[in-house]
C-alpha cells in the first residue's frame, strides 16, 4: 500500500543463500535493503535446479559446495532479521528439500526465523 501511494512498484531482489559462501551471502543480504530493495527473495540451494536458468543453477552449486543447508539458510534469515525487521523476505526453492526437511518443521522453523 505504501509503494502504491508513492506511485511506484516494488524492487524485488534475488540472492541464493550461501553463495559464494554463507558469510559473504549474509553480508550481501544485509546490504540489499540499504541499496534500495523493497523485498528480498532468498533462494534455497538445491542439487537439481533444472527449472532455473544457468545463473541460479550455478549459484546453487556454489552454495552447496560451500556447505549450505536448509538449517544454514534459516540461520542466515535469522541473522538478517536481527538488523532488518521491516524488509519483507521470502524464500524461493524446490519442494524436495522442504519435503526431506519435513513440511511442518520447515513451516515452523521458517516462521520462527523471520521468513514472511
Amino acid at each position: 500500500a505504501e509503494l502504491n501511494a508513492q506511485g511506484r512498484a516494488a524492487l524485488v531482489t534475488f540472492l541464493t543463500a550461501g553463495d559464494p559462501d554463507p558469510e559473504t551471502s549474509l553480508a550481501i543480504l544485509r546490504a540489499i535493503p540499504a541499496a534500495g530493495a523493497d523485498v528480498v527473495e532468498l533462494g534455497m540451494p538445491f542439487t537439481d535446479p533444472m527449472a532455473d536458468g544457468p545463473a541460479i543453477q550455478l549459484s546453487s552449486q556454489r552454495a552447496l559446495r560451500a556447505g549450505q543447508t536448509m538449517i544454514k539458510t534459516l540461520e542466515i534469515v535469522r541473522a538478517f532479521r536481527q538488523e532488518h525487521e521491516a524488509t519483507p523476505l521470502v524464500l524461493m526453492g524446490y519442494f524436495n528439500p522442504i519435503y526431506v526437511y519435513g513440511v511442518d518443521r520447515f513451516l515452523r522453523d521458517a516462521k520462527s526465523a523471520g521468513v514472511d
